[in-house]
Parts: structure tokens; sequence; C-alpha cells
């Protein structure tokens, strides 16, 4: 029996709904996460990814900048929504769904991105995004017993050595600070998950989702970052088969600066 799931920042999903529906049905996951959906829930296009046999929706949407989704083949239920740091974003939803009997969580996360400066003193955005990597690491794989677990999301944080085109020269730029990283891996060793994207490519090759629009030639300079990730309890680690990191959508017309990363496990 096998699984896929796909997570993916489409940077607003009404915009890209063609994109979305190409990556269905070129990718066909079980499941798919999305980030950064930027519509409030009735806005979402729910009929359009029903229409694709994706009939088990939950949102947790809002205006602006925010907003994360769960469509799945398979049906969801006792669906959560955190509110992070108290102030009311939409950056989290979670679900339980059954497979090869299992009863699995499923975590969708968008981590803020903490603005241009790494300084909470002068940036609030970035010290709302320590607050709320502080608040992660009271998430444990283990959570629920009897309850697998994985987390999926954009977290914004790009946190090993080969996880960015440069080591040396993004240790001072959000996204790849040594706060930031040892937030990120602290909840990663509390909470008892498993990078399954290091599990299938190793920590000495290069790994990105995300590439920045401010690149002239995305391609051609490749100076990218992984901010796209899934995680998983330690039981469901013997279950992955691979991971899929879809780099062409990033040059799809009007594309997302994220690309869709996709875990297929089996039985």
């Amino acid at each position: 029996m096998n699984l896929s799931i796909t997570t993916w920042n489409i940077n607003s999903v009404r915009l890209r709904l063609p994109i979305v529906e190409d990556v269905l049905k070129t990718v066909a996951p079980d499941i798919l996460c999305l980030q950064e959906i930027k519509c409030q829930n009735d806005e979402f296009p729910a009929d359009a990814l029903k229409a694709l046999g994706y009939g088990n929706i939950i949102i947790h949407g809002q205006k602006g900048y925010h907003g994360v989704a769960i469509a799945s083949r398979l049906p969801l239920t006792e669906d959560h929504r955190q509110d992070y740091c108290g102030v009311g974003d939409a950056r989290h939803i979670s679900a339980i769904f059954e497979w090869g009997g299992r009863r699995i969580r499923i975590h969708n996360f968008y981590v803020p991105a903490g603005g241009d400066e790494p300084d909470r003193t002068v940036n609030p955005k970035f010290g709302h995004k320590l607050d709320f990597i502080r608040e992660m690491r009271e998430l444990k794989a283990g959570a629920e017993p009897g309850v697998s677990a994985i987390l999926v999301g954009d977290l914004n944080i790009a946190p090993l050595e080969n996880d960015v085109w440069s080591h040396k020269q993004m240790l001072k730029i959000v996204s790849h600070t040594p706060v930031e990283t040892e937030g990120l891996l602290d909840i990663m060793r509390e909470g008892a998950w498993v990078d399954l994207m290091r599990e299938h490519v190793p920590a000495d090759q290069k790994l990105y989702t995300w590439w920045s629009y401010r690149a002239k030639d995305w391609a051609a300079a490749d100076r990218g970052r992984r901010l796209d990730h899934i995680w998983s309890s330690e039981d469901l680690k013997a279950n992955l088969r691979g991971i899929e990191i879809l780099k062409e959508a990033r040059g799809w017309e009007k594309p997302s600066d994220h690309v869709p990363v996709t875990a297929r496990f089996s039985l």
C-alpha cells in the first residue's frame, strides 16, 4: 500500500489554481498541504480540487500573507488549528488520517518569514518568528498514544550547511542565522522528529526548495535554500521510499518562489 504527501507554499492559491491542478495531475499525491493560500475559507477553490478527486479538505484561511490548507483523497478527522503566539495568524492546521492500519496526524505549518533584519530589538517580525519557533518545541512526534505523526510545511528556515547555497555568506541572513537553525534543530531533537528529506538526501549534498524572486536568472545562479520540510515520527522512517522536489515548477509561468516537495511511502 502506497502513500504520497506533497507540501507547497503556493503563494496565493487563487492566482495559481491552474498550476495547482497541473501539480496534482503530475505528482498525484494522496494528500496535498498548501501554505500561504492568501484567502478566507469560503474563497478557497475547494470545488476545483474536489473535481480532481480531493474530496476531503480542511482550511485555515486568512487574508494577507497567511493561510494553510490540506486537500486529501483520504478521509480527514479530528482537525485542529493551533494559534501560535496568540496573535490570530492562520499558520497551522492538522488532522488525522488512516493508512495501512495506522492512524497518522499530519501537521501543516507556515512559520513566519521573519523580515529582513535578524534582530528582534529593531525587527518585530524576527521576534515573532523566534517566539513561534520556541512554541513549536512543545510539539512532540509521539504526543498522541497510538498515533504516528507527519509534519510538513514552509518552515522558513534552512537548518543545515548544505541547505543554503553558501553557509558562510548566509549566516547573517534571515532563514539561516544560528539562532533560527539551532531553534529548528531543537524542535526536531526534543520532539523526536525525523528529517525525512535528509534521510533520502545525505546532509553533505546541496538540497533546495526555494529560489528568490530577486535573481534575474534563478536557475543559472542556483542560489537556493531548503525552506520547505517533511518530518515524521520515528516509526514511519522505514516506510519512506523517496523524496521528489519538483524544481521545474520554479520556471513555470508566474511561479511561486517555492516548489512542491513530495514524500512517498509504502508498506
